[in-house]
């Protein structure tokens, strides 16, 4: 059961790729206590979100959105941890801490969902004790529109379902986390 959970997929449409880095994370490394969630009860988990940046996007992108997403959560569903939105064409990082409750880092007009856990802002890891461990996609969607016009109260499923048929490429990375 196990070996079925880590090697679960998640459902994205193929698309070309560039390039997401992070001066927080590394790819396949497990997400240390400034990503981990205190809000939901890790002890000295800060709930910061990561530093990302991009680059190669199609010359045609017209904007981006930014998700991280944990399809292993036991939930049936997986867990959206954070969706931001209507990201300018120009925009190509987000600094640290950025999505917090104010989303003070983020750029005028970006819309941040909110994560399943009810709030406009990013939640940090938080898998149940003695869990497997957990993967997080982080994606940055380069678009062919600049407003995917998913209002800013939608559940961040809706604008999955909006990514799905307007990304053109997609930047990932994964990293992990296990039970605390």
């Amino acid at each position: 059961a196990v070996e079925k959970l880590i090697n679960r997929q998640i459902s994205l449409r193929a698309v070309p790729e560039f390039t997401v880095t992070s001066t927080t994370l590394n790819a396949g490394q497990t997400l240390g206590l400034d990503q981990m969630s205190g809000i939901l009860g890790v002890p000295g988990g800060k709930d910061r979100s990561p530093q990302l940046s991009w680059s190669g996007a199609p010359a045609e992108t017209q904007g981006y959105a930014v998700t991280i997403y944990d399809p292993d959560a036991p939930t049936g569903s997986g867990f959206w941890h954070w969706a931001v939105a209507t990201l300018a064409v120009d925009v190509t990082e987000l600094p640290e801490g950025s999505g917090d409750d104010q989303g003070s880092g983020l750029p005028a007009g970006v819309i941040q969902y909110r994560n399943d856990a009810g709030s406009a802002r990013f939640l940090g890891a938080a898998p149940p004790p003695n869990h497997p461990a957990h993967r997080y996609f982080i994606n940055v969607h380069a678009l062919d529109t600049a407003d995917l016009r998913v209002p800013g109260d939608a559940p961040p499923a809706l604008l999955g379902f909006n990514l799905f048929g307007h990304t053109i490429a997609r930047a990932q990375m994964i990293v992990m986390a296990g039970g605390h």
